[in-house]
């Protein structure tokens, strides 16, 4: 091999590393999307008053009526931030994360996919990952929405829209 072969080679298999390792930290960094929210950003420190005050009361709040537009914009944010990565902006399991996974991400367009599965099974995927289903452990849960059933009623909605599409 020539010494001119011998640098291409070099350079070749460098750029290889550089752009591997750039892709495995944006993927790092896409995953973490996926499972954003799983640790509640710590509380601000209250200053020290001369008397305890009483914390308010807050009020109840009730779950959103299925349905609702605000679970349903919350659910198509987090579809295009933590889903669209891996399954892509379509569903089709063709997100640029999609090329260092094995296996691929689920296609949510196939029809025998959407025939074989039920709501709670796609909801728990949603919640709980892959594994808590017997699939892949590079899906993660969104334990977060485990509070908020009718964003992933909405999730689940999506999902099914993507197999009509």
């Amino acid at each position: 091999m020539s010494v001119r072969s011998e640098r291409k080679a070099g350079i070749h298999a460098m750029a290889v590393r550089v752009l591997s390792a750039g892709f495995v930290l944006a993927l790092a960094s896409a995953g973490a999307g996926c499972d954003s929210g799983s640790a509640p950003a710590p509380e601000p420190a209250q200053p020290a008053a001369e008397e305890p005050v009483a914390p308010a009361a807050e009020e109840p709040t009730a779950p959103a009526a299925a349905g609702d537009t605000s679970a349903r914009a919350e659910a198509e944010e987090i579809f295009t931030t933590r889903c669209q990565t891996c399954h892509g902006p379509e569903g089709a399991g063709d997100g640029p994360g999609a090329a260092a996974l094995a296996p691929k991400p689920r296609n949510f367009q196939d029809p025998a996919f959407q025939e074989a599965v039920s709501d709670e099974h796609i909801a728990n995927i949603i919640q709980f990952g892959g594994v808590a289903v017997g699939k892949s452990p590079t899906m993660p849960g969104n334990p977060d929405l485990a509070s908020r059933p009718e964003v992933v009623e909405e999730l689940v909605a999506v999902v099914r829209e993507l197999g009509r599409s």
